[in-house]
């Protein structure tokens, strides 16, 4: 079955809802989820900015954009949080041991997946839009006033890419069961070093520096240091970070399906162990 099957927009429309509200119930019914959602990212956002104030006065380029690691924490945790939404409500289904009944029904695994993306965005919105509000009383700093309209291009490319992760990860559980279920947390602090998020790609070493280029987090951060430090928008990065998140949603789309049709053939839907 090919991810996008048999979808009518009306009766898809209904059944994407439905997915989207069981989701949504589960989060605003239980306050220690949304809490979790918040958490983490005001915490690393605090860290970085008493580490910010700290640098400003001590380092000539922190001092010329004192936002640099704010924003950075930022806009990292989007791709780490739109990656992990994606994921957890694949597992949740897995704990909760509903993927068989979800595959009996009229729904398509395309609409699963949109549904799923869909949650992961409002988590997004509720953890890392909640740190950067908070950002702005606690170090008068302000994510929209230091990238400006680049925020929302920038945005869309970390959410984008969480999500290719994210369904690559959910492709690997489905296949491999949850004993993979740490990749969820593990997988996306592979790529962290090599995202050039706190500093510049040319400080990597020149032997790993291919394979930043081959993340559209990398180009991302480097475009983000040029608006803040040079004060200019650089549209070849931008440009060519979008031709490789393009590749990366084919090829996680591709992986999903695969992955998607092995644990089908093998009757893995229907099992949440290890």
């Amino acid at each position: 079955m090919s991810l996008a099957a048999g979808i009518e927009f009306g009766p898809s429309l209904r059944r994407i809802r439905a997915m989207l509200l069981r989701h949504l119930y589960l989060l605003l019914g239980s306050w220690p989820r949304l809490l979790d959602l918040v958490y983490w990212p005001t915490v690393q956002m605090i860290l970085w900015g008493f580490i910010t104030q700290f640098l400003v006065g001590r380092s000539s380029w922190v001092a010329q954009a004192s936002g640099v690691f704010l924003s950075a924490v930022l806009l990292w945790d989007t791709l780490f949080r739109g990656q992990l939404g994606v994921s957890l409500c694949f597992l949740e289904e897995l704990y909760a041991r509903h993927l068989g009944h979800l595959f009996v029904s009229p729904l398509r695994p395309a609409e699963l997946v949109l549904a799923n993306f869909t949650v992961s965005f409002i988590r997004v919105l509720i953890g890392v839009g909640g740190a950067s509000l908070l950002a702005v009383p606690i170090f008068h700093f302000s994510l929209i006033g230091a990238l400006g309209w680049a925020l929302i291009p920038f945005f869309a490319v970390m959410m984008l890419f969480g999500w290719a992760i994210g369904l690559i990860i959910a492709g690997l559980v489905l296949r491999l069961g949850l004993g993979a279920e740490n990749l969820a947390w593990a997988a996306i602090f592979f790529i962290q070093p090599f995202s050039a998020v706190y500093y510049p790609i040319a400080t990597l070493p020149e032997a790993v520096r291919w394979f930043a280029w081959m993340l559209p987090s990398a180009p991302v951060f480097e475009g983000m240091r040029a608006i803040l430090v040079e004060n200019r928008f650089d549209a070849g990065l931008f440009g060519y970070a979008l031709l490789i998140l393009a590749l990366w949603l084919i090829a996680a789309a591709v992986v999903f399906i695969l992955l998607f049709q092995s644990a089908r053939r093998r009757g893995l839907l229907l099992q949440s162990g290890e």
